[in-house]
């Protein structure tokens, strides 16, 4: 072979969502933090290089996301790790981090201890501390204690197509726009997935030109990265869809996007600590959702969210590079990736 650079990936997914694993291969990523690495990814043209080779096409798909596995900088930390999706680098997950724990525990990398073992993980977000519930080999479900969420606006109105559309911004890992799905007249639904998408890309752009928003600890963290919808299902969990650039929905109910609305929650004196809730997805799939504590980040009043749910392994890949090869750079075409995919930086 010929291959100038090759990579293994172990396949995972959490509840529905891919959270592929880079367990081999994964070059230095300059950073004294994990933050610090977050930033050199997304500004660096090596960075931007190593996303596209592993999240477009022919390697890649718009569906799901690549964990970079990278040696730890905080002493308390067990591994640490960078979400690679399409349009960048980003800090923080929780499907991912079901997906990172799962890969640890079960491919060797970390011990596995049964009934029970603890994983601490570093994003560049914060330390996320993960309780995985083990028995014969496999871990069967992973519960997260989050990084702390807060609220940045509530009730922010745009005026948009669909009239006046009201949302929350708040943070959860990464910043999230969360919007009651009913005012743009759909319902959060399989057969609904593409307008969706399409709506929440709308609405991100608008909500970004309008209301920038930076971490105020963390500058690498900064605009906001997803549109969450929201409604309540009649047996009282609440249903989500993330909406994700350049065009698709998070198969997983949405572990950051569900601490950023507990935030909202809080706020409105809906939720109290102790408290633990159903969130459920678009194709149906379930996380458990608790209000475990209080905190604040820069003065603002901040909750401890804990998220858990299943992830399973599902295969295991090499993807390489052909000097050669003509198209190496990556590629995406609207016809899979949506009309956006003539965007994608990089």
């Amino acid at each position: 072979m010929r291959w100038k650079r090759t990579m293994q990936l172990l396949d995972v997914h959490a509840e529905g969502e891919i959270g592929k694993v880079a367990i081999g291969g994964v070059p230095n990523i300059p950073g004294a933090s994990t933050a610090e690495r977050l930033a050199w990814l997304n500004s660096d043209p090596k960075g931007q290089e190593l996303r596209r080779f592993l999240c477009l096409e022919p390697r890649g798909n718009p569906i799901g996301s690549v964990n970079l596995l990278l040696p730890p900088t905080h002493p308390e930390a067990d591994a640490a790790f960078v979400i690679l999706q399409p349009d960048q680098a980003h800090a923080s997950s929780g499907s991912n981090s079901i997906c990172v724990t799962t890969a640890l525990l079960e491919s060797g990398m970390v011990e596995m201890q049964e009934p029970e073992t603890i994983v601490t993980l570093e994003t560049a977000a914060g330390l996320v501390k993960a309780r995985a519930t083990c028995r014969d080999g496999r871990c069967e479900r992973v519960e997260l204690t989050m990084v702390p969420s807060f609220i940045e606006q509530l009730d922010v109105v745009l005026d948009t197509r669909w009239g006046k559309v009201t949302l929350d911004l708040a943070y959860g890992g990464v910043f999230y726009a969360l919007v009651d799905v009913r005012q743009i007249g759909l319902t959060i639904e399989k057969r609904n997935a593409a307008a969706l998408v399409a709506a929440g890309m709308e609405l991100k752009a608008q909500v970004n030109a309008a209301y920038p928003v930076v971490h105020p600890t963390i500058p690498a963290v900064s605009g906001v990265a997803y549109v969450m919808f929201r409604d309540i299902d009649p047996d009282g969990a609440v249903r989500t869809c993330t909406t994700m650039w350049p065009g698709r929905a998070d198969r997983s109910p949405c572990g950051t996007g569900n601490s950023a609305n507990l935030a909202t929650l809080h706020a409105r004196g809906k939720v109290k600590e102790g408290d633990v809730f159903t969130s459920r997805s678009i194709i149906g799939s379930e996380f458990r959702v608790g209000f475990s504590g209080l905190t604040e980040i820069a003065g603002r009043p901040a909750v401890i969210p804990t998220i858990s749910g299943r992830g399973f392994t599902f295969g295991q890949q090499t993807v390489a590079l052909d000097p050669f090869d003509p198209l190496a750079a990556g590629f995406a075409m609207t016809d899979v990736w949506g009309p956006s995919a003539g965007d994608i930086p990089g």
